[in-house]
């Protein structure tokens, strides 16, 4: 992660597509198109009637997919910002749906609910954040 000049190869804005975007691949492939939890596919249920879990799942692995590639990716910020769209688009989808559920047949599944919204608002908040300038171009004393 640290170049010759002991400056960071990825930023922290990339790092985190890389890391939560292998996250998001591996939750889609191993948490539910492996092993989908029996909440996960009872509060899911609005939606699966429609869309098969395993289509989900996949849906997880390539937005996951897409946020680490854009996160390994420099000097492309239109690749970034759709890694982090890529990010908030299965995270938003499980929010809602999981308020929907809360609401209406599965009240446990608030917590579900607010733990995705939180992420997602999350997600949307350090899209917007910009990385610190390179150390040469930062004022004396402040780091």
């Amino acid at each position: 992660m640290w170049g010759a000049t002991a400056r960071p190869v990825l930023s922290r804005r990339r790092a985190f597509l890389t890391v939560v975007g292998t996250g998001w691949a591996l939750y889609g492939g191993l948490g539910i198109i492996g092993q989908p939890r029996y909440g996960t596919a009872r509060g899911l249920a609005s939606v699966t009637r429609y869309i098969p879990l395993d289509t989900l799942g996949w849906m997880w692995v390539a937005c996951g997919g897409i946020a680490a590639t854009a996160g390994l990716l420099t000097g492309h910020p239109r690749v970034q910002a759709l890694g982090y769209a890529a990010l908030g688009v299965p995270a938003g989808l499980w929010s809602g749906v999981f308020a929907v559920a809360a609401a209406t047949t599965l009240p446990t599944a608030v917590g579900s609910a607010c733990g995705w919204g939180a992420f997602t608002i999350g997600v949307v908040l350090v899209s917007g954040m910009d990385d610190p300038p390179p150390p040469y171009l930062r004022k004396a004393g402040i780091r």
